[in-house]
This record gives C-alpha cells, structure tokens and sequence, in this order.
C-alpha cells in the first residue's frame, strides 16, 4: 500500500517564549511546537507529511528571527519552507528583508497581512514596488484576506502579473455553523473568487474554514466552500493548508479534504492538491 503524502501549505507554530505575539488570546495564548504538532498529526490518517511555516504575525521587527526559530526546528516537523513576513509598504525595509532571507534558503515566499487593513492598502505605490521586488526575488506571495478584500488581491493581481499569489483560506467567507443553509454557491464571496480565478497567477489554499465556522464544523458544512473553490480554480491551481492550530482538530481536517477530493477527483489530482502543487508553487526543493 502506497501512502499517501500530505505537503500541508500553511502551519504555525509559535512560542510566546521566544518571540513576542500580541494577537495571542484564549486556548491560543501557549507555545505550539513540535510535539503538539506530533499530537495533532497522530489523530489524522496515515500519512507521509511535510510543512510549509507560515509567519505566525509576532512583531514585525521580529520577522527575521521567527524564520531563525522555525529554521531551528526544521528536522523536528519535516519543514520543507518559510513563509515569511515582509513589510510590503516599505519599499526600503522589504529590500533589507529580502536580503537577509536571499540567506536562508528555507524561505520560499513572503507574507503580508491584508484583514485588517483598509481597502486599497494593497493599491498604494510603495506596495506595489514591495510586490515586484518579492517577484524578482522568485518568491510567491501569501495573500490573507478577508472575502470582501478579494477585489483588492484582483487589482494586485492585474498590476504585478509576474507575482504568483498564493490566496490564504479562500479569502475567509462566511462559513456560519453547521446548522445554517448552504451559503457558499451564489454569494458575493464565491463571485469575487471567481474573478479572482481568471487571473492565471493565482492559486487558492485549501485551508482556514474550521477557523471560520462558528463554533463545531462538519464536513457537509464546509465542502460547498471546497466545491466553489475546485469549480474556479480547477484542480491544478488548488493546495492544501492545515491552518493549525488555528484550524482544529487538524486529522478531521486533513480527512475531510481528502475524502472530499476522492469524491471530486481522480487520484492525478487528488496527489496535486494534497502534496504535488504546493511543491509546484513554492518550489520546495
């Protein structure tokens, strides 16, 4: 029996320890490593893993020494890359940031949070100058957005078609709780993602709806998100992310993924989504 391989797009880890995490609250304010992660992974199906971090937003001037960290437990958690944070804004600043990961080879593409900032944040010059230097570096860049910031990943997009832009948790619509009708097909969230699909330089991360859903999830709840997602994307522009700990419990995640995609697709694609494309898209070596 060949087992199946699992490249998951979007871990966390973090140590408040170490490093210094202001959006901390709740079950979330612990140190997450590596034997938590051997925990969570343990309830999933068998599997072979490996990980791409994703910056876990401590302190911006914090940036360079959270790759550090995580670099230092790679051979702990099959790390494969890094997406770090960057300070897009600032042309000068993501210039030094991009120096300093051109050293670490386990960066693989930048971050920089959208949610929370204002429409249009992503349109300003001196971000659009941030977007082109992290293409030319050959990096990928991580978009977190909320679902009615997608027309701003649209124009960022359009203005640096040379960027690939890795959208974080389909853009974060409004899953509801497991009791609400289907509210994916139709809405003004799977509208946008799909005029954010046209753009051939965007690929969408299968992750992030458990954190969504209010309060227990079910896997009928989430696969319409999967099925708007799989319908505008198609297969091969489509990879999977864990989200954990945010998004629990990870095995439930993991198997519902993956059972959804042996319902939708052949076992080619099934492959892509769950390991091959995140190794296309962040060049993991």
């Amino acid at each position: 029996m060949v087992l199946m391989r699992v490249v998951d797009g979007h871990l966390h880890l973090w140590d408040p320890g170490v490093l210094t995490y202001e959006w901390l609250e709740g079950p979330l304010l612990r140190s997450f490593g590596p034997e938590d992660l051997d925990e969570a992974v343990a309830e999933g199906p068998d599997a072979a893993y490996g990980f791409v971090f994703v910056q876990a937003d401590c302190l911006p001037e914090q940036s360079i020494a959270e790759v550090d960290w995580v670099a230092s437990l790679a051979p702990r958690v099959a790390l494969r890359g890094i997406v770090a944070h960057a300070p897009l804004e600032d042309p000068r600043a993501t210039e030094a940031h991009l120096a300093a990961y051109a050293e670490r080879p386990l960066v693989v593409g930048v971050r920089r949070l959208l949610q929370s900032e204002p429409a249009g944040f992503a349109a300003a010059p001196g971000f659009r100058d941030g977007a082109r230097a992290v293409a030319s570096a050959g990096l990928v860049f991580d978009a977190c957005v909320r679902w009615q910031q997608l027309p701003d990943v649209v124009d960022l997009a359009d203005a640096v078609p040379e960027l690939t832009i890795v959208l974080d948790h389909l853009g974060k619509p409004e899953v509801g709780t497991a009791q609400a009708p289907d509210p994916a097909d139709g809405t003004p969230w799977a509208e946008s993602l799909r005029d954010l699909a046209l753009r051939p330089n965007v690929v969408c991360k299968l992750s992030g709806l458990p954190a969504e859903a209010q309060g227990e999830w079910t896997d009928a709840q989430l696969r319409p998100f999967l099925d708007v997602a799989l319908d505008a994307f198609g297969p091969d522009r489509l990879l999977f992310g864990g989200d954990w700990p945010v998004s629990t419990p990870y095995g439930r995640w993991v198997d519902a993924v993956s059972s959804w995609l042996a319902d939708r697709v052949g076992d080619h694609h099934q492959r892509a989504v769950l390991a091959e494309n995140a190794e296309r898209v962040y060049d993991l070596r």
